[in-house]
This record gives structure tokens, sequence and C-alpha cells, in this order.
């Protein structure tokens, strides 16, 4: 993710056009010139016929066309914003979950409490890998046991949850806290199970193709169209002017495409290995759990980055 002084108008545009998908879009724009500069010369220098397209039928295509992106623009943020939404309240959670256990657990029980700090940091790094190319059992902190049974689960992150439910009925068992306790602790478990749920959601129903395929073809006729209307007032200047109105209009579509997922590894995305991380370093602190500081620099780089 691309963080930056929203007051630096300068350095926003340089930090914007060096993402992939904006260098794709600078590519399709010259694309589209070089399909303009062949029109104009065709034109213009063999004064061949061309196309008589009304300006007001034109114009009209241009509104329309102009609603869609708004509103598949307006649908990609909704999809991005909810899963910000969705990773602030596991934060919420996980540190919240913490704080109880932390106060349940006696200071010198110091097993327990590495425990529960790294299953609970597991579960937002195993949902960072769900949500991408997959699980990286490597980065998780837990006994072989637990590994082995983690990695034959259908869903980690589901399981993990299980092992600390079940943990926690265990010390239940022995009377090593209240069973009321269970009441404040319980809503943490639902929720992180809801967020977790919302997040493979969004994940895995994307914008329906039918209606993605309708406006870029829409899109794509527009600006194939384009010079024939302006090309007999403007000349040449056709070029520059319908350059422009395609980096708009595509841009607009491209950076919808890419934040309709903003689980993946596209520039603006949402820098879920970053909070992954500071979710570990959050729960270590809490439950006084020492954490190297190796794994505290992930959380805590100077930028935001996709891993």
């Amino acid at each position: 993710m691309i963080v930056y002084k929203t007051g630096d108008w300068w350095k926003a545009i340089w930090h914007f056009h060096t993402s992939e998908v904006i260098r794709e879009l600078l590519r399709r724009v010259a694309l589209v010139g070089l399909y303009n500069t062949l029109i104009a010369f065709w034109v213009l220098e063999y004064h061949h016929p061309m196309m008589n397209i009304s300006r007001e039928y034109f114009s009209f295509l241009g509104i329309l066309l102009s609603l869609l992106l708004v509103f598949r623009t307006n649908t990609a943020y909704d999809r991005y914003y909810e899963g910000r939404r969705l990773w602030g309240q596991l934060v919420s959670h996980c540190r919240g979950l913490a704080q109880e256990l932390n106060a349940l657990l006696p200071r010198e029980a110091k097993s327990n409490r590495r425990y529960y700090a790294a299953l609970i940091s597991n579960f937002p790094i195993a949902l960072k890998g769900a949500l991408r190319e997959g699980v990286q059992f490597h980065q998780l902190e837990a006994t072989p046991d637990i590994i082995d049974r983690l990695r034959a689960a259908e869903s980690v992150t589901t399981t993990i949850v299980a092992v600390l439910m079940e943990s926690l009925e265990q010390l239940r068992h022995v009377e090593a806290f209240d069973p009321m306790h269970f009441l404040t602790i319980k809503p943490h478990f639902l929720g992180m199970m809801e967020v977790n749920g919302s997040c493979e959601r969004i994940r895995a129903t994307p914008i329906p193709f039918s209606y993605s395929f309708f406006i870029k073809a829409f899109i794509t006729i527009f600006i194939l169209v384009m010079p024939f209307v302006l090309l007999s007032t403007t000349g040449y200047w056709m070029i520059p002017i319908t350059m422009f109105g395609a980096y708009a209009l595509l841009g607009l579509e491209m950076i919808g495409n890419e934040i309709e997922n903003p689980f993946g590894r596209d520039s603006n995305d949402l820098p879920i290995t970053q909070l992954a991380n500071k979710i570990r370093v959050s729960v270590h602190d809490v439950l006084g759990v020492e954490l190297a500081e190796s794994k505290k620099a992930l959380a805590s780089v100077p930028y935001s980055v996709v891993h």
C-alpha cells in the first residue's frame, strides 16, 4: 500500500505512477495515441472521408458512461472500505482477547502466556495467507502437534480458533478461572470468525463478469469512436485530447479492478501483512511475552508495503 502525505501533491503524483497498474495504464494510453495518430494522418493528409457522428449523441453516450463508471468505482471502493473496516475489527478483537487472558492468567504462568500469545498472533497471519496465495506454515508459531493439525485442516483460521477455545475449556475444567469469564471472552472468538467469513466473502465474490465486461466494452467503443467526433474541429490536437480522455476512463476502470479485491498484492491494496505483524506485537506486549526484534521490525517499517 502506498502511503503519502495528502498535502504534498507532487510526491503523491509520483508515487501514484510507480504502481504496475498505472504503468499498464500508460501503455494502454500510448496505444490509444498511436491509434489516434493513424486516424488523424489518414483523414487529414489523404482527405479520406470519415464517419459523421452527432456530437449530441456522443455527449449522451459520455453521460451514460460516466454514470456507469461512478457506480463501478463506488462498488469497488465499498469492498475496499469494508476490508479495511474488517481488519480494524480484527485488531480490536485480538487485542481484547489478549487483555482478557492477561487478566486471567497468573504472572508466573510464562508458558501459558507464550502459548496464547503465539496462537492469537497466528490467526491474522493465517488469515492473510488464506486471502492470498495460501497459509505459510513456517510463519506460524505453535507446537509440532498443532502445526500438523493446522496442515490437515480445511480452514486453518477456523482451526486456530477451535484450538484456542479447547485450551480455554481445559483451563476451566481445572478451575483456573471462573466460567463467567467465558461471557466476556466468547464475543472475541465470534468476532474473529465473523471477520474471517466476511473477508472470504469479499475475496470469493468479485463483481459479476457480465457487468465488468459490459463496462470494458463500452469504454473501448467510446475511445475508438472519440477521434471521429473531434477530428473535424480540433485537427491534430485531437490526439492529446483523446489520450487524456482515455487516461481518465481507463484509469477509473483499472483502479476499480485493483481495489475490488483489497487483500491482494497490488500497490493500492490493504497492507494486511503489516497489520498482521502489528497485531502480533500488540498481543505479545499485552501478555508480557518477549518478541524478537526482527519480528517487531516487520510491524514498524517506515512505509507501508505489500508482501
